[in-house]
């Protein structure tokens, strides 16, 4: 294999195969790397066409999966029988913890872009602007307009199903046929509307799955199977796997490289700039030296920071590009698990289907900038949710038989409504990950400390978004409404980020405003590492749309031969 590329991109998912796309089709000779194994588009979708009878235990994962995913089986979801090979093995790959972080990991190509949630919301100025307003951290060196056109773009090519609100706190995007709410949805949204007047408003969500009259070449339109997270055989929702590698592929300027673990970024003192990357085998344990004129780091948050933090030189003794000593800080995720259910009593006539791959959306009311939306707390939060009809399972507990047990379990139950939570985390120093050298993997590599944890902000943010869960569902007349509130993790919403941060000034961030470490140019990261702060919303539409703006930005350096 030849060992000399134009570019490297580490990473395959939701930002690698953005930048592994857009530099192949720009003619750049591009070595994609991925430390796991490969993913081939349908063929090693292993149970995407299995019923739930198909699986072990009825899906449920076992002892034995739970030992092996100790950690993640924390979260609730990640060891179902359906999906649990998508998911590293703790025991394999460890990790230590001074607070408790759920780090979930996909380690094969395509990484979690085969299992995210799809929730494709771009960010705002109230976002970007936030931290310099308030006197938090750092301000952002971009602000929306120079990543508004970057959105675009990239929806177009991924397919966003939705509808314009016209909110300044939600931009519209490009969006394909909106998903359908279903009855008590629209009595709920209908509702809200009644009582909130223009204050606040519900939606269907906006998903990176296909629909109408648009055509994406190798994909098809979502078929409302609502199993996603088990591989889409029709590219109905847009991966890396279905979408971005493909194209990249297709212009033969890709070389993909799965069982290679980065572990540096190689550096010249001479001309200040990387030439390329240290990678040990996955299997054998071998390791190599490719050599680039660009690198893109796309390998998500946390793994990425970790390769800066092992590239060392005497030039960068604490890791590559970390004059300020921000590296590793500021670490970030979305708080949830907080919200309010209900019963409405009604439409019993109206049968329900559990086939749609999305949920309603109530974008962000609070702290929009005027005195009456403003809160004792800082940012905002947004709600999700569905409704739906219970189903047989409530048959279980009766103490009936015959005729009259059968009945019950053919007749759907009654409508019940749920909505959660998304609320923003603060940038904190203190919240970060770091390096330890004394216990290491089976790759003699340093594993991952986390000590990070959620606030005062979130704490006091938490309690508005139970409160006003509650108030929405009364409000629009629901009965039986009780509010919740479960443990609320940092690494639950798979949403970390920050620890990479974007910024003005080298000496408080690691990357300048088109994502290049501010010492070392030709070095790009682009994954949720760069963000400054986080927002409320999904953050995944803006890693993509960041990463294409870096790319477009190297190319053209490329190009110019600065590189």
């Amino acid at each position: 294999m030849d060992t000399i590329f134009d570019a490297i991109v580490i990473g395959t998912g939701i930002s690698g195969g953005w930048a592994a796309k857009e530099l192949s089709e720009a003619g750049l000779k591009t070595l994609v790397l991925d430390r796991g194994r490969n993913v081939e588009h349908i063929k090693d979708y292993s149970t995407a066409e299995k019923n739930i009878w198909d699986l072990n235990y009825r899906g449920k994962s076992s002892l034995e999966d739970q030992k092996k995913q100790y950690k993640q089986a924390r979260t609730g979801f990640v060891t179902h029988q359906s999906t649990k090979h998508w998911f590293v093995n703790d025991l394999k790959h460890p990790y230590n913890e001074i607070k408790r972080f759920d780090w979930i990991r996909g380690y094969h190509v395509g990484g979690r872009s085969l299992t995210w949630g799809r929730q494709v919301l771009r960010m705002s100025d109230l976002d970007f602007e936030a931290n310099a307003k308030e006197g938090i951290a750092i301000d952002w060196p971009i602000r929306y307009k120079d990543v508004e056109s970057w959105y675009t773009y990239v929806e177009k090519f991924i397919g966003v199903s939705g509808e314009a609100l016209g909110l300044p706190q939600l931009p519209d995007g490009h969006f394909t046929t909106p998903m359908h709410l279903n009855v008590v949805e629209e009595e709920f949204k209908e509702q809200i509307s009644k009582y909130y007047k223009s204050k606040r408003c519900l939606t269907i969500g906006r998903f990176a799955n296909l629909t109408g009259t648009n055509i994406h070449q190798g994909r098809h339109n979502c078929v409302y199977r609502n199993k996603c997270m088990r591989g889409c055989p029709s590219g109905g929702y847009f991966s890396s796997n279905s979408s971005t590698l493909p194209a990249a592929q297709r212009t033969g300027n890709m070389v993909l490289k799965p069982y290679a673990i980065v572990h540096e970024i190689l550096y010249d003192e001479k001309t200040q700039k990387a030439y390329g990357v240290k990678v040990i085998d996955a299997e054998s344990k071998v390791e190599m030296i490719y050599y680039s004129k660009v690198i893109f780091c796309c390998a998500s948050t946390i793994a990425s920071t970790s390769i800066l933090l092992q590239s060392k030189s005497r030039r960068f003794p604490n890791g590559l590009g970390n004059d300020s000593g921000e590296l590793g800080h500021n670490l970030m995720d979305h708080h949830f698990r907080v919200g309010a259910t209900g019963i409405y009593k009604g439409f019993n006539e109206v049968k329900y289907y559990n086939n749609r791959p999305a949920s309603f959306h109530i974008p962000r009311f609070q702290n929009l900038g005027d005195s009456a939306s403003k809160k004792e707390f800082l940012r905002g939060y947004s709600f999700q949710g569905s409704a739906s009809r219970s189903n047989w399972k409530r048959a279980i507990k009766e103490l009936s038989l015959g005729k009259k047990l059968k009945e019950q379990i053919y007749t759907q139950g009654s409508w019940q409504i749920g909505i959660v939570g998304f609320g923003e985390c603060l940038p904190y120093h203190e919240n970060q990950m770091i390096l330890d050298y004394h216990k290491k993997d089976k790759w003699n590599l340093p594993t991952v400390t986390f000590d990070c944890e959620f606030k005062e902000n979130e704490i006091k943010m938490r309690k508005d978004m139970k409160n006003e869960a509650i108030a929405m569902l009364l409000n629009a007349g629901f009965s039986d409404v009780k509010g919740f509130e479960d443990t609320f993790i940092p690494g639950h919403a798979i949403h970390e980020m920050g620890t990479a941060r974007m910024g003005k000034d080298p000496k408080t961030s690691v990357l300048n405003k088109y994502n290049q470490i501010h010492t070392v140019k030709n070095v790009y990261v682009t994954d949720g590492s760069c963000m400054t702060s986080s927002g409320n919303q999904n953050p995944s539409l803006t890693y993509m749309a960041l990463t294409a703006r870096a790319a477009h930005h190297a190319i053209a350096e490329f190009k110019k031969g600065n590189y």
